[in-house]
């Protein structure tokens, strides 16, 4: 399979990557697009570039070797080209389905929302895949920052991020607005003259294909819950279906790896006391059993009746502390309890608004966003960009200052990813190393006793010195 571009130029060597029947097929030799980025982004991926092939070069010899590809986005594709996100660049990503890039500026005055969002939907990239977890060593302010060991996966393609939304005063709002005061009957708008009105769209497709992603990871690296975060309480038919449909699809294609939280309190009590009614049972799971009307509580006992007979023989008598446990929160107060027992999250699964404040909220509590990496996958087709997940920051652009550990952990996602794990535990080997022996750029110098400030290019070679 071949393509074409207007302005790239196909390297000499080097192959593309494959999805075959579901699975990732990687040359010795693939091809990855990158895009630079704007601001800091030259600084850093020339700090970052020689990371990576150092790593694959340690771990593999000759046997393997990246070819990198320039493709261009943000403010140097416009100075070139005269188009903040050229066609040239989307054909990059579609063809070798891996790629990698730094920051991007998002063009003033309308057009595109954001050179990110726009990647992603245009690719369809669905997952938002945030790692974080602390290095030892890294200023935080929190007290015990490695309890922090967790994954987010943020949905990309729906929620407010979609981008249906019409400003205050235009003719779209006002007609959306008409048509939901006369055709729905809509009375909650408290000032419809005045009101910007927006539209956030969540499916059952869109919440299976995440919510499956996040059990597959989890149970392939043997994580011991996925939490489904959403504000159901109060958006019941967006965030509070995404929650249903989670569970929905955790018992539907996962029944004999899972158990749900609510399964494993009735599993337990069962266990406890083998003789307990399903009534029984039933007061214990909901405190509130005796203030429910009758019907409320033939639910709740025919829900402890359904569980034993379905899955207590395959998970009863302790079996379902084997297993993956599904469990939910609400948004506000899952960003509560990542500060007061961050110990209880392994894998999480939201909706984009939720995830955009969780992973950096996170972030913060393990260093910074400058140190925090980010991938956007399509596990279905494959296509996957990883990137920084911080800004351009313009005015340290070219003073070879800034920390490239969000770039460079990014690329070991990445190198993950590929199957390429041996480079990708020598990246984390490596910034170990660097952090540990307090050899580290200007915002982690500026916060450790002790320690030797290093360049973002020297950064980059100290960590392959520590590999």
């Amino acid at each position: 399979m071949t393509t074409t571009f207007t302005h790239l130029k196909i390297p000499q060597t080097g192959e593309a990557i494959r999805m075959i029947e579901g699975r990732l097929e990687v040359p010795n030799n693939p091809v990855l697009p990158f895009i630079e980025g704007d601001g800091t982004g030259a600084d850093i991926w020339r700090a970052s570039q020689p990371v990576f092939d150092a790593a694959v070069k340690k771990a593999y010899g000759d046997q393997r070797k990246i070819t990198w590809m320039e493709v261009f986005a943000g403010e140097k594709a416009f100075r070139q080209f005269g188009d903040w996100l050229p066609q040239d660049t989307l054909a990059a990503f579609q063809h070798y389905l891996v790629g990698i890039k730094g920051p991007l500026t998002t063009p003033i005055g309308g057009g595109i929302r954001s050179l990110n969002v726009a990647l992603r939907q245009m690719l369809d990239l669905y997952v938002c895949l945030r790692p974080v977890r602390w290095f030892e060593g890294v200023p935080s302010p929190v007290k015990r920052p490695g309890d922090v060991d967790m994954v987010i996966f943020r949905e990309n393609s729906e929620d407010i991020y979609a981008g249906i939304e019409y400003a205050t005063g235009t003719e779209e709002a006002k007609k959306l607005i008409h048509f939901l005061q006369t055709e729905l009957g809509v009375k909650k708008i408290r000032f419809p003259e005045t009101s910007g009105i927006g539209i956030k769209p969540v499916s059952r497709e869109g919440t299976e294909r995440l919510v499956k992603a996040a059990i597959e990871y989890a149970l392939i690296e043997k994580q011991k819950s996925v939490t489904l975060v959403h504000k159901g309480n109060i958006m019941k038919f967006t965030e509070g279906a995404f929650r249903d449909w989670g569970y929905a699809i955790a018992k539907g294609q996962f029944r004999n790896q899972i158990v749900t939280e609510r399964e494993s309190w009735i599993l337990a009590n069962k266990d406890k006391n083998a003789q307990i009614s399903n009534e029984e049972n039933a007061k214990l799971i909901d405190p509130g059993f005796d203030l429910m009307t009758l019907e409320q509580q033939k639910k709740i006992t025919e829900e402890v009746r359904a569980v034993l007979s379905e899955i207590g023989s395959t998970h009863g008598n302790g079996q379902y502390k084997q297993k993956l446990l599904i469990k939910d929160a609400i948004a506000d107060i899952v960003l509560q309890q990542v500060l007061t027992r961050p110990k209880e999250f392994d894998v999480i699964a939201t909706l984009n608004l939720n995830g955009d404040y969780l992973s950096d909220a996170l972030a913060a509590q393990v260093g910074g966003i400058g140190i925090a990496p980010g991938g956007n996958i399509n596990y279905i087709t494959g296509h996957a960009i990883f990137e920084a997940t911080h800004g351009t920051a313009p005015k340290y652009a070219n003073l070879d200052q800034v920390n490239p550990g969000s770039v460079i952990l990014s690329g070991e996602m990445m190198l993950r990813y590929l199957g390429w794990t041996e480079a990708a535990d020598l990246i984390i080997k490596g910034m170990n190393g660097a952090i540990t022996a307090k050899k580290v750029t200007y915002d982690f110098h500026r916060m450790m006793d002790q320690a030797t400030l290093l360049k973002c290019s020297e950064f980059g070679r100290e960590i392959i010195e520590q590999m």
